[in-house]
């Protein structure tokens, strides 16, 4: 892998920018490099966006607008395990100003763009709330970072990719700690146990490793090598066996 396009470099910039466009880049480098290039094709026609939001009578924040336009057609980047939604399934709470935009693959739970106000207009904070509850609470404060963690997470279930998890014990947590380079995104909540410890980013040789608070590990390779480099690595009862 080239430096340029190791993950943590690429993903550093882009945060170290402190604008959308710049997580843009990332997700198309990230899309080249462990998936395929973005294509016209890829992104929703701004026709498709205007008119969902005048039926909804929204003003659509820029990054929204961008992110759909760039991948919102692109399933396999943002509709592997949950979903970002397409235009014409868009939800409006009037009540908390919450636009959802995606939703967890049983429905569990509902991420959505703060229309109130908060933040950055052009690239406002993300919520999230569990489907049978009222409250939304904070998940990344910029919709272009949380749709970095979206590409991030979906690839962890990319059909035919080098994937494995298994759970995680004190000891495999300080390995990894020690092992691997942690990815520059910040931390957020684990949705099923949002009063836990964050979801923490790392990456070795070639490997991506998502930590789920201190209770599971995902981890996604470039290859078969990597990822069976990591395994024996991180020994424990990894539950696959390689390639999905």
């Amino acid at each position: 892998m080239r430096n340029d396009d190791d993950p943590r470099v690429a993903l550093a910039r882009a945060t170290a920018a402190g604008r959308a466009g710049a997580i843009w880049d990332f997700i198309r480098s990230f899309a080249e490099d462990w998936a395929r290039p973005l294509a016209p094709e890829d992104g929703c026609p701004e026709g498709e966006l205007r008119e969902r939001a005048d039926r909804l009578g929204l003003a659509l924040p820029a990054a929204v607008h961008e992110a759909y336009a760039l991948f919102g057609r692109r399933d396999d980047l943002v509709r592997v395990q949950d979903r970002l939604l397409r235009p014409a399934q868009w939800e409006y709470d009037p009540e908390t100003e919450v636009l959802i935009v995606r939703v967890e693959n049983q429905y569990a739970v509902e991420w959505g763009v703060s229309l109130a106000g908060h933040g950055d207009p052009s690239d406002p904070p993300v919520f999230f709330r569990a489907t049978d509850e009222e409250t939304w609470l904070p998940f990344l404060d910029r919709f272009s970072l949380a749709c970095a963690e979206m590409v991030l997470s979906e690839s962890l279930f990319a059909p035919g990719a080098a994937l494995d998890n298994r759970a995680l014990d004190p000891v495999t947590t300080a390995r990894v700690a020690e092992l691997c380079t942690p990815l520059p995104l910040p931390g957020y909540p684990v949705w099923a146990v949002p009063e836990g410890e964050p979801v923490r980013w790392f990456h070795r040789d070639g490997v991506l490793l998502r930590a789920d608070g201190s209770d599971w590990l995902w981890a996604r390779g470039r290859d078969a090598a990597a990822l069976a480099a990591a395994r024996a690595d991180l020994p424990g009862e990894w539950l696959l066996d390689g390639v999905h």
